[in-house]
């Protein structure tokens, strides 16, 4: 391990001081390393690569995201094509085909993939709605995939339902800082958020938790979700970098900020400040670091394959030659 010196301006330099301790840094400190001069990125990477191999060795996690229920949310989330504020053309339902969940279920198991992760519109549900949710989960872990859901906010009750079913994640992101969070949505707060993670982790779930860039917050406002996000130490940190969707209100929004360099840069201070979790790198990645996905694999551990919840992506077999190609190997989770 290195030692990181910072100025206002950026990386300054590395030590050659061998160190055992994970670095501490201040608010300032995270700021300059959003501030790294493009030249010095390498450096940034380097220091970054050691904490990845520290505690995520060589391996790279690939996870399958299945949309279980699309459409018709009563949030207005500025940057999603399924909010009460969107006009995008997106398939709604209420339960996606058990045809295409338990396959993709069983793809997940068959291709000895890390993680099947579920998601569902909306923010809360009826416990007869988690009950039948429930009993999908029973069935899906006969095969022994390790399970992930995406699913708003639930009673202590309806979280207690899911966890005898055997659901081991749930994801809830934080997806700005706090200050912008009214920016991107009015129908719920950010502390609702945070207090509905908290209630998740006290219940023994495994908490996947992370956020998005580009959609127009300030370096600061980068900076403090990451420190929260640090004092949540969520199991899985994964970070989208924006897909402007048409029909949403950021249909338009300018993302030429997102430079593979800064995207580096954003993903390099999540491992920095939140060593032990997954870091994931989620929507964007075929977009935003196209030709860099060796340096993007030097930081992060985890990545998506075949899609996200309303966006395509980059199918399996292309997702392990990218991985092989890099130098890493796949993570095998499920059974």
């Amino acid at each position: 391990m290195y030692l990181i010196f910072f100025t206002k301006e950026g990386l300054l330099m590395i030590s050659e001081i061998e160190t055992t301790t994970d670095p501490v840094l201040s608010r300032e400190d995270a700021i300059a390393i959003l501030n790294t001069p493009d030249e010095e990125l390498d450096q940034l990477i380097a220091q970054a690569e050691k904490l990845r191999r520290k505690y995520k060795g060589n391996h790279v996690s690939i996870h399958i995201l299945t949309n279980a229920r699309s459409g018709n949310c009563s949030q207005d989330c500025a940057y999603c094509a399924q909010s009460c504020r969107s006009h995008a053309d997106i398939e709604k339902y209420k339960w996606v085909d058990d045809e295409k969940l338990y396959g993709d279920n069983t793809f997940v198991h068959d291709h000895k993939l890390s993680r099947h992760c579920i998601g569902l519109s909306g923010m809360k549900f009826s416990d007869d709605e988690i009950e039948e949710l429930a009993s999908k989960i029973r069935k899906m872990k006969e095969e022994g995939t390790h399970l992930c859901c995406s699913i708003g906010f639930l009673t202590k009750k309806q979280a207690l339902m899911l966890k005898e079913a055997g659901l081991d994640r749930i994801n809830h992101n934080l997806n700005t800082s706090r200050s912008n969070y009214p920016n991107i949505c009015t129908t719920h707060t950010y502390e609702q958020r945070v207090n509905n993670i908290h209630m998740l982790q006290d219940l023994g779930f495994e908490i996947c938790s992370g956020g998005i860039v580009g959609m127009g917050e300030s370096k600061e406002d980068v900076v403090d979700m990451l420190f929260d996000l640090k004092e949540i130490n969520p199991e899985a940190l994964p970070i989208n970098f924006l897909i402007p969707i048409k029909g949403t209100p950021l249909q338009d929004r300018d993302t030429s900020n997102l430079t593979p360099e800064y995207c580096l840069k954003v993903l390099c201070l999540a491992r920095l400040l939140v060593p032990t979790s997954d870091i994931r790198c989620a929507a964007g990645r075929e977009i935003y670091f196209k030709g860099r996905e060796k340096e993007l694999l030097t930081v992060v551990n985890s990545i998506f394959a075949s899609g996200y919840l309303t966006a395509d992506g980059q199918g399996i077999q292309d997702t392990i030659k990218t991985i092989t190609d890099a130098g890493f190997t796949c993570e095998v989770e499920s059974d």
